[in-house]
């Protein structure tokens, strides 16, 4: 991810009022062990972000391992594996297969990255795939604003 946005990000998340929006880095084997249970391979700058803030507040909830206290204790690995229970049709089920679930919007609908780097959201209720962003540092850039 680009430094300036990084330097946005740690400004923001390590600011006293908002230490409840920033988890703790996961760890280089919480990285390969989620990878190999999901089958999947995290895309570069999603790793950047998960070994710097953990799970934390970016525009978005972003999960990892260790959230913020406000995000919730859900992980990526959770999240990933309970999507691919719930939507087990097309055509969630092969995007599923391998992508990994990163946040959940306000309806509970998934938004992951799947294995070129592209993120999307599954909209549950009617059944479509929708691109939200070319990449993960993309989604960020677009969502994130401080306040």
């Amino acid at each position: 991810m680009k430094d300036a946005l990084m330097k946005r990000l740690k400004t923001f998340l390590h600011r006293e009022d908002n230490s409840t929006l920033v988890g703790s880095p996961a760890s280089q084997e919480e990285i390969a062990n989620a990878q190999q249970r999901l089958n999947v391979n995290f895309h570069e700058d999603y790793v950047h972000f998960i070994r710097t803030f953990g799970g934390a507040y970016a525009g978005l909830a972003v999960y990892a391992f260790s959230n913020g206290s406000s995000l919730g204790n859900e992980t990526v690995v959770d999240l990933t594996l309970g999507a691919r229970e719930q939507f087990k049709e097309p055509p969630f089920a092969e995007v599923l297969r391998t992508s990994y679930v990163i946040s959940m919007d306000g309806s509970g609908d998934p938004i992951i990255i799947n294995e070129a780097g592209n993120v999307f959201i599954c909209y549950h209720d009617i059944g479509e795939i929708e691109l939200l962003s070319d990449s993960f540092e993309a989604l960020i850039e677009d969502n994130f604003y401080e306040w």
